[in-house]
């Protein structure tokens, strides 16, 4: 049997628990990377990989024969200037690879503002911060590349996402404060992503745009208050987002919107490990005791 090839434009979090997940289910499969300092060998996971160097401009022309033989392609960079890098650079060499599938990670800031409203695949794209605007416009761009090569072009919006690494837990130890503004998100585990990415990329579907996210979007003072009995705080200090000097926290709390996830479990036959933020937050309290 042989081994699907993948490439993955950035090797970040996402994509790494991508390979843990592709190795628990037993897939035979080979993979190349990138990274923005140089080319190396490296291992993950107990796999041996190349990363190849690209940032902004230069990369490694090595890169463009591997591209030549591969099966799946996720891109992961965020784009820059509100352009996506890897169309920029490698739009030609991608027009004449026949690959199986590409995924496109874009974000649930396209959608922007809706006060709180649901949204779907179908609805308006709104996204008016710095990180709603570079999306659109990339989406935007593959979109267009798709309908000019007739590629298999595939979009999948992620909400926020949280890990054992990266989550709320950690944030209100730290600091002991929620944002008193009233939000809605919508959010994703780590490990709920890789298995979505998995189906997405086996799936016979093609050219799709889904959503990534769990089943509860909830407000920001809700999973706040949920942590903080996880970790018996008996109190968390409110602090006005006008407080905060971070101009990217300032832009993020400007949305509010809850994010379906109906056409991703219906069109992937998706069952998440971790479907709402409790069982998510639980989990890993319990693992880090």
């Amino acid at each position: 049997m042989n081994k699907e090839k993948f490439f993955f434009f950035g090797f970040g979090q996402t994509a790494k628990y991508f390979v843990k997940e592709l190795s628990i289910s037993k897939k035979k499969f080979t993979f190349s990377a990138t990274n923005t300092k140089k080319t190396k060998t490296l291992f993950f996971n107990k796999k041996k990989f190349i990363s190849f160097k690209f940032k902004n401009k230069i990369f490694d022309k090595k890169l463009i024969q591997v591209l030549k033989d591969i099966d799946y392609i996720l891109v992961s960079i965020p784009p820059k200037n509100n352009k996506d890098l890897v169309l920029k650079k490698f739009s030609k060499v991608l027009k004449d690879i026949k690959f199986k599938k590409l995924i496109y990670l874009s974000a649930t800031s396209v959608y922007g503002n809706h006060y709180g409203k649901w949204v779907n695949e179908n609805s308006k794209l709104r996204g008016k911060t710095i990180f709603g605007i570079g999306r659109k416009r990339a989406e935007r761009s593959w979109l267009n590349f798709k309908n000019k090569t007739g590629h298999n072009i595939n979009i999948l919006r992620v909400s926020g996402i949280y890990s054992n690494e990266n989550n709320v837990l950690k944030k209100i130890l730290k600091t002991n404060v929620y944002v008193k503004e009233k939000k809605y998100f919508s959010r994703i585990r780590i490990e709920d992503l890789a298995i979505i990415l998995k189906k997405f990329f086996y799936s016979p579907r093609k050219s799709l745009i889904l959503n990534a996210s769990d089943d509860k979007p909830s407000t920001n003072i809700e999973v706040a208050n949920y942590a903080a009995k996880l970790l018996k705080i008996k109190k968390l200090n409110p602090v006005s987002i006008s407080k905060f000097k971070n101009k990217m926290i300032k832009e993020f709390y400007k949305d509010s919107k809850k994010v379906s996830n109906k056409n991703m479990k219906n069109k992937l036959l998706i069952k998440l490990k971790f479907p709402t933020y409790k069982e998510g937050l639980r989990n890993i309290f319990n693992n880090s005791r």
